[in-house]
């Protein structure tokens, strides 16, 4: 299939009549949604969940809204309801990572000892500090943090005005540095 013109909504328009157009959705997204679900519940279901949002989404086509453009915040929002039904299993890998300071997703990735020292402790303690938070905080803070979405497309995707978006991602950071001992562990540089 030949790459088609115009942007997700004339796509996911055109995919009413065309089904096999909304491939072209999944292409563009798959991967950041993947990558976010990865990181929300660990890759055991995260395959799963990813397929089951494309298909909720290939389903719930027609009640896309073409003024939306961007399907990103409209698959992230499905993400995000698709992990509410997965939160324990999310607690626990949170737990899990606390206790044992070895992130599943990332520990093929790390290659370096020293800078993986360094980081257990501050991953144990961030998995708790995560796990303690409210749900409606976690999923806005890492929207944020592992969806890369704006504050705008946050509100599109769980479907809050962006008010609340902006203070649960507010409150969401300060419970998180309070948890951390002050520490923002978004200032923590490795050398390279």
């Amino acid at each position: 299939m030949a790459a088609e013109p115009g942007g997700d909504a004339a796509i996911i328009v055109r995919s009413l009549d065309e089904p096999e157009l909304f491939a072209l959705i999944f292409r563009r997204h798959a991967p950041s949604i993947q990558r976010y679900v990865t990181r929300r519940l660990g890759p055991g279901v995260a395959e799963d969940v990813c397929a089951d949002v494309f298909l909720a989404a290939f389903r719930q086509r027609h009640r896309y809204a073409p003024d939306r453009g961007d399907a990103g915040p409209w698959l992230f929002g499905i993400a995000t309801n698709l992990i509410g039904r997965q939160r324990r299993a999310e607690v626990r890998a949170l737990r899990a990572l606390e206790r044992t300071g070895i992130d599943p997703v990332t520990e093929g990735f790390e290659v370096r000892s020293d800078a993986r020292l360094g980081a257990d402790a501050v991953n144990r303690r961030l998995a708790a500090a995560l796990a303690d938070l409210r749900p409606g905080y976690r999923d806005a803070l890492l929207l944020v943090a592992w969806g890369d979405l704006t504050y705008e497309e946050i509100a599109v995707a769980l479907g809050v005005p962006v008010g609340t978006v902006r203070s649960r991602v507010n409150r969401a950071r300060s419970r998180m540095r309070a948890a951390l001992g002050g520490a923002d562990p978004t200032s923590i540089q490795e050398d390279l």
